[in-house]
């Protein structure tokens, strides 16, 4: 691994999951959010029989080469830039955010009682590479009630997250084992994370 030489990244995105785990590790950033003329959203948009695993890598690798655009673009100093992106998947279905609690219902319903897989891919510019790296991790949720799925989409928790649940979230009784990396589930997969800003000389905590 190279010698520290960068004491800050910019983390593009506005998940607090990914701020709170970034933080955790020791690592200091600003944020690298997209200006209000940005359609964010639209880098996320599924295509036609893409694989999961595939899907969450290219996601990436677009909003890191938006990122840099808006780096330049605001002229501001450089250094690392860190991008990522979750989803859920039932075998090859992509279960992205819901746009309703009706939609969120229907995707915690096919995921009841059930297996599924949570894929985050990280990637971090150095300013010269990429280094980038996929977390892949199964999840069962236990069988939800009716009165609990209800009361838990009412609670508006399923809004913006990816499979309309958070792990971290009030749904964490209902998770009953995981395989992989809780922190990937989340958001951001601290292990690979930390070894990308480490081959990008990144100073962290340890």
């Amino acid at each position: 691994m190279p010698e520290p030489r960068h004491d800050l990244v910019y983390l593009a995105s506005q998940s607090p999951r990914r701020q709170q785990l970034l933080a955790q590790i020791g690592a200091r950033f600003e944020l690298l959010l997209p200006d209000a003329d940005e359609d964010a959203e639209a880098l996320e948009a599924t295509r036609a029989g893409e694989a999961p695993a595939d899907y969450v890598q290219r996601v990436t690798a677009a909003k890191l080469a938006a990122a840099r655009q808006r780096l330049r673009r605001r002229g501001l100093p450089p250094a690392p830039i860190v991008c990522a992106d979750t989803t859920v998947a039932l075998g090859r279905a992509i279960l992205g955010k819901p746009a309703d609690g009706a939609e969120a219902a229907a995707m915690l319903g096919r995921l009841s009682g059930r297996w599924h897989r949570v894929h985050t891919a990280v990637a971090v510019h150095d300013g010269r590479r990429t280094h980038a790296a996929r977390s892949d991790s199964r999840v069962r949720l236990a069988p939800l009630p009716p009165a609990v799925l209800a009361a838990y989409v009412r609670g508006g928790e399923p809004m913006g997250k990816a499979g309309a649940y958070a792990i971290q979230g009030a749904l964490a009784g209902w998770v009953e084992r995981i395989d992989g990396s809780h922190s990937g589930i989340m958001g951001l997969p601290l292990f690979e994370t930390t070894q990308l800003l480490r081959a990008a000389g990144v100073r962290l905590a340890l």
